[in-house]
């Protein structure tokens, strides 16, 4: 049988058809080609993740975008308030948000963590022309973003453009030594909202002076020592809080007002502004270099705790400490500059005792106001800074020993023929003489010690156990609206004359000075969790005496850094 075929027309039909399929694969590689390439220019211009960007450019640093800071109405800014989207943060030349997941960086940290940019990296921050001409123009002479109120194109201006960062910037050396709970951080949202708050220039408290008749010692030692911290006014701070309760892992429970369901958040902005001279936003870098090789130790009893934790916070947002504590001495060490901050309890700064004492039973606690906490005195050789306060447990049951002599009690007097010789104001301010004698009188001790006056509470209606309230208090209080307290006046003007008493007994080298918050904070009447204490929905309890966090007791570390400030740096000037 033949074929059809031609002799040698398979060969010829195969070879006609060889170039056309040739032809085909070299247009399609040659597309191919073309289509890689173009993707890697695409993918290189606009990575879709960490991993491929590190991929294509070879290096070790990573270039993360922060959003841009866009204005909601109250309404979508507080609508979800457990979450970490919708919190208020700062924005402006000095803290830049920069969420972000740092994998494939020396380890990696959970998103959900935010950090900033601290003051000082604003060289290494790639920011449009248009947008940092505004900023520099509008700067004010601490290094703030000042906006003129009505002025909402400058603002939109201000807001509209995204902020490139080095990762570097941040100051983690190692972000996988980030300790476990943070890394379980709450989430946080690809954008965040400036909180919708009054007139930037709106103030609030007057000129304030709430001291006794006595003069209570002020820090010397530089240029602007002569100014009262402590005498002017609170205004509105369009930059808001440094820190949200979701970028800090050691708040309190109670003091996480947000995360507790408060619906508003403009108490969180409002700033201190002193008559004579400036109280800078707290500079979490400069505090810790003025600490470098040092101790601060807050000493007192929760009040104590809130002011500690807030620190804490602050510096947070910078570095993340090593926690070395244990329950007597709750310590975290900030390796870059080696400082340790310290928290230690002592209820009454005095000792306390509960065996029985003459007609007084055991079991109900004894105060000896003259003789003081042996539980933190012996550490007190150790510390650079000692921030001690005290004065609300005096309103809880005990009785008070002077000399082993039963001199009178609080919420327990059982022989009414008996008449007490002191209140429970009295044994306040014979406590406060005593533990600041034992300060200024200690061999060992050189270090400077702060005396943080007298925390105001705003209950209204009540006590905390009987009904008290502050809810609904959304701003500080305007001078007409005070209303005068006689117990926290008594209690902070027995405080001053106890300072001073105990002051004048100083044999050491050490320096004492007094923080005197109690007129500043008597206006604050807004900064308490109330019933945002707990996620409790049948909260019948509130807390009018903590403060929450962020907010306003944050005001007190920055009195803090400037009253260290002014010490150390005051020294370097005079021996210079």
């Amino acid at each position: 049988m033949t074929s059809d075929w031609p002799k040698g027309s398979v060969t010829m039909a195969a070879s006609a058809a060889f170039p056309q399929s040739l032809a085909y694969i070299t247009a399609s590689v040659a597309g191919l080609a073309v289509f890689l390439f173009l993707s890697s220019l695409l993918l290189v211009s606009n990575p879709l993740s960490s991993t491929v960007q590190e991929y294509f450019y070879k290096v070790d640093t990573l270039k993360v975008i922060l959003p841009a800071v866009i204005p909601k109405n109250q309404t979508d800014t507080y609508s979800n308030v457990d979450a970490g989207d919708n919190k208020s943060l700062p924005s402006g030349s000095d803290f830049e948000l920069k969420p972000t997941s740092l994998s494939g960086i020396n380890g990696s940290v959970s998103e959900g963590v935010r950090y900033y940019l601290p003051s000082g990296s604003e060289s290494n921050v790639e920011v449009p022309n248009s947008n940092k001409e505004l900023r520099e123009d509008s700067m004010k002479k601490d290094g703030h973003v000042q906006v003129p109120a009505g002025n909402t194109e400058m603002k939109e201006e201000l807001q509209k453009n995204d902020r490139v960062a080095d990762v570097k910037d941040l100051g983690i050396k190692n972000p996988a030594s980030v300790d476990e709970e943070v890394a379980k951080g709450a989430k946080v949202s690809e954008a965040s909202s400036v909180p919708s708050g009054p007139d930037p220039k709106l103030k609030s408290g007057g000129e304030t002076s709430y001291a006794a008749s006595q003069e209570v010692p002020t820090m010397t030692g530089s240029d602007d020592s002569g100014c009262d911290l402590f005498k002017g006014t609170w205004f509105y701070d369009p930059l808001g809080p440094m820190y949200t309760n979701n970028s800090c892992p050691v708040i309190t429970r109670m003091q996480n007002c947000q995360g507790n369901g408060r619906p508003d958040r403009e108490y969180e902005s409002y700033r201190w502004k002193p008559s004579q001279c400036d109280l800078p936003r707290f500079d979490a870098k400069k505090f810790l270099e003025l600490m470098r090789g040092k101790t601060i130790a807050f000493i007192g009893d929760s009040v104590a705790r809130n002011q500690m934790e807030s620190l804490l916070c602050l510096l947070w947002q910078v570095e993340v400490p090593r926690n070395q504590g244990n329950r007597r001495m709750h310590r975290y060490y900030f390796r870059s500059t080696s400082t340790k901050i310290v928290r230690m309890w002592s209820s009454w700064l005095v000792h306390q005792t509960p065996e029985a004492i003459d007609f007084a039973p055991e079991g109900v606690t004894k105060v000896h106001l003259d003789t003081p906490d042996e539980n933190f005195m012996e550490f007190v050789p150790t510390f650079d800074v000692v921030v001690l306060s005290s004065g609300h447990w005096f309103a809880k049951q005990s009785v008070y020993v002077l000399n082993n002599e039963i001199v009178g009690g609080r919420l327990w007097w059982p022989d009414k023929s008996r008449e007490a010789k002191i209140n429970n104001i009295e044994a306040f301010g014979a406590s406060v003489e005593n533990i600041v004698a034992s300060i200024v009188t200690h061999p060992n001790f050189t270090g400077l010690a702060i005396l943080r006056s007298y925390s105001p509470s705003h209950y209204e209606g009540g006590a905390w156990d009987t009904g008290g309230s502050c809810t609904g208090k959304t701003r500080p209080l305007e001078p007409e609206q005070m209303v005068k307290n006689d117990n926290i006046d008594k209690m902070h003007e027995k405080q001053i004359t106890g300072f001073l008493r105990g002051i004048q007994k100083k044999s050491n080298k050490s320096k004492f000075v007094m923080m005197d918050i109690t007129g500043v904070f008597s206006y604050r009447h807004d900064g308490h969790p109330g019933p945002f204490r707990s996620l409790d929905p049948n909260k019948r309890t509130h807390d009018c005496l903590h403060w929450c966090m962020p907010g306003p007791v944050d005001t007190w570390n920055e009195f803090v850094l400037e009253i260290i400030r002014r010490e150390y740096e005051g020294k370097k000037s005079s021996s210079s």
